[in-house]
């Protein structure tokens, strides 16, 4: 069976269930993605985006669930890091697999790229996963990790939402269209690193000049 088959299977089961199903079984896919990355979420709130074109579910409910779901699981993989990832960091096992020294250099990489490299991971499939539980583990603030990730969540389901309602017309076109948008988001956070990188080498080229200036006076 190929895959645009698999997935005429799948908006047919969707099809035959109560709107709430289909509701729960987005929010799960949305959420469980933060604990296991390989979940196709975004395929599948593509799919229920889609559906909602024929009356029986909204797109607004779809955005709603999703992004819910999703920032939740964010937050209590965040939280579970900060509370039993940290200990086990600090033991035997954990040490060999982190050492102390790379622990205080991803508490440094946090503190000063945290906020940024959060908002930026929403928009990478899989590396979305991995950015908040080693936040939680570097004890970076609640505020500074939630945040930034409701926001670009919000953006990117927001986006694949809207786009699937209204764009998608045939179901073979969901995966592709789906694709397509991974990729977008990827180019786009690729670049929001660059430019936040090429600020960052500015800033450290001019403070020396800056500090030279300051001992002179």
């Amino acid at each position: 069976m190929g895959v645009p088959e698999l997935i005429e299977d799948i908006v047919s089961a969707l099809l035959g269930l109560p709107p709430t199903a289909v509701y729960t079984i987005i929010g799960v896919l949305a959420g469980v993605e933060n604990v296991f990355p390989p979940v196709p979420a975004d395929t599948a709130v593509a799919i229920g985006a889609f559906l909602s074109t024929g009356g029986r579910i909204s797109v607004q409910a779809v955005f709603a669930v999703t992004w819910i779901a999703n920032v939740s699981g964010a937050v209590m993989v965040y939280a579970a890091g900060r509370t039993i990832g940290r200990p086990f960091f600090q033991g035997r096992l954990g040490r060999r697999l982190l050492n102390p020294g790379a622990m205080v250099r991803l508490e440094l990489l946090y503190r000063n790229y945290g906020t940024w490299g959060i908002f930026v991971s929403r928009f990478i499939p899989g590396l979305r996963a991995v950015v908040p539980p080693f936040a939680g583990v570097a004890n970076l603030g609640t505020l500074r990790v939630v945040l930034p990730l409701a926001v670009a969540s919000g953006l990117w389901y927001g986006v694949l939402t809207f786009v699937a309602a209204t764009a998608v017309r045939e179901i073979d076109e969901i995966i592709e269209f789906a694709q397509r948008l991974s990729l977008a988001g990827i180019v786009s956070a690729g670049a929001l690193v660059a430019v936040v990188v090429f600020a960052w080498r500015r800033r450290r080229r001019r403070r020396p000049a800056e500090d030279g200036e300051q001992a002179r006076h």
